[in-house]
């Protein structure tokens, strides 16, 4: 028996439930799965997670269930795919705990995976797919000691991200884009996010990090209008109200599934937007390495394609507040890199970009700025410059250091 773990699919509304459907699936007895339940609470601490409204949960809190649901159901295969997307670092780091527990029991793993740091010496067997085929094969020496030059050109993720080098981006002092004054959001009555004063430079590309469940999608949200909250949000010296920030904004969603409407990947770009100049699509399935897809139905495509076709339709709608959730979670290296790439093209075509992320190589390749959040409150918010990249890889090793010792 195998289970695959695909968390876009979900079929109970509360946390608790799902939990249990692949134990009741298999028609156990009711005490055998309070018991199976029980244990993948406890094994994979997911006990802030109980009792609570599947639609609540954050990108990375839901991956963190459909992992529980299949870990209950105790099956010998596990085919995981893409499991650390969405996921923070210290969650990254816990499931490569969870993946060693499993392997010690003698359970085959399999996984399908971009990022490659958490398995160095975990995975046996490295094997490198081109065009449908296995085209090698290497091992984790083999891939710490692989040339960055080779890597690279066959699209792989780094394998160590304390060796990830900072591109500081180029970016010119301006006037501030936006003010916010005390903008909080409330679900059930409960405050989870308070922001009392923020200030956007014009023209940054900023990463929006902190954990899971920390508040980063509510707040990309609230700023573009999608979202209910209260507080002021001034522009040129205005209040911008909700329908206006939905007007200038555009969102790439965690689940990009929910944006994909046509049937060709060139329609689904161009659709419903002012911009009419069919060559610059064409540029941008280009540079995303998506021309050969062009009349392709999006639904036919990979997750990254699909992720790459929605950043495509973000930028080719021109909009000036655009906000990524999560935009590299099912992307190669190459596709990281065509991504931070396009952040830097249309830097000055924006007034700001927001860049939802656990992705310490987007962030030290296409962001100017960085929002911290922690438990829907503003920590930090700083310039990356020679002064702060150190507090940045902080944010990023420090805590995988800790979650080893612990």
């Amino acid at each position: 028996m195998f289970f695959k773990i695909q968390p876009v699919s979900f079929f109970h509304i509360d946390t608790d439930g799902e939990l249990a459907f692949g134990c009741e699936n298999q028609a156990m007895e009711p005490e055998q799965i309070r018991r199976r339940v029980k244990k993948s609470v406890i094994d994979l601490h997911l006990e802030a997670l109980t009792g609570r409204n599947i639609f609540e949960l954050s990108g990375g809190e839901k991956q963190q269930i459909a992992c529980g649901s299949v870990y209950a159901a105790n099956p010998k295969v596990y085919v995981l795919d893409e499991p650390s997307s969405n996921l923070d670092v210290k969650a990254v780091l816990h499931l490569r705990q969870i993946l060693q527990r499993l392997k010690q029991e003698g359970n085959t793993i399999v996984i399908a995976e971009h990022r490659l740091y958490y398995l160095v010496e975990l995975a046996d067997r490295f094997v490198y797919m081109d065009n449908s085929t296995i085209a090698q094969c290497f091992s984790s020496k083999e891939l710490l000691q692989m040339p960055n030059e080779l890597r690279q050109a066959l699209g792989l993720r780094i394998p160590d991200l304390s060796k990830v080098e900072t591109t500081v981006s180029e970016y010119k002092e301006s006037n501030n884009a936006m003010e916010i004054t005390d903008l909080i959001c409330k679900r059930n009555k409960k405050e989870i996010l308070s922001v009392h004063r923020l200030s956007i430079p014009k023209h940054a590309v900023i990463a929006v990090i902190g954990k899971n469940g920390a508040g980063k999608s509510t707040f990309a949200e609230c700023i573009s209008g999608l979202q209910k909250c209260s507080g002021q949000i001034i522009t040129q010296g205005h209040l911008c109200k909700p329908k206006e920030r939905v007007r200038r904004s555009f969102l790439v969603m965690q689940d990009v599934n929910r944006q994909l409407f046509c049937d060709s990947v060139l329609e689904e770009i161009t659709m419903g937007s002012s911009n009419s100049n069919p060559d610059e699509a064409k540029e941008l399935l280009d540079l995303m390495n998506l021309s050969s897809l062009a009349d392709k139905h999006p639904a036919s495509l990979s997750g990254g394609q699909k992720q790459r076709v929605t950043i495509c339709a973000a930028i080719y709608a021109k909009k000036k507040w655009l906000f990524y959730d999560e935009p590299t979670s099912g992307l190669d290296y190459d596709g990281m890199q065509h991504f931070a790439d396009l952040l830097k093209m249309n830097q000055d075509k924006t007034e700001f970009s927001f860049v939802i992320t656990h992705d310490m190589e987007l962030v030290m390749s296409g962001c100017t700025h960085v929002l911290h959040l922690e438990k829907g409150k503003l920590k930090e918010f700083y310039r990356i410059d020679g002064s702060t990249q150190t507090r940045l890889r902080q944010f990023f090793l420090c805590e995988e250091r800790e979650e080893i010792v612990n």
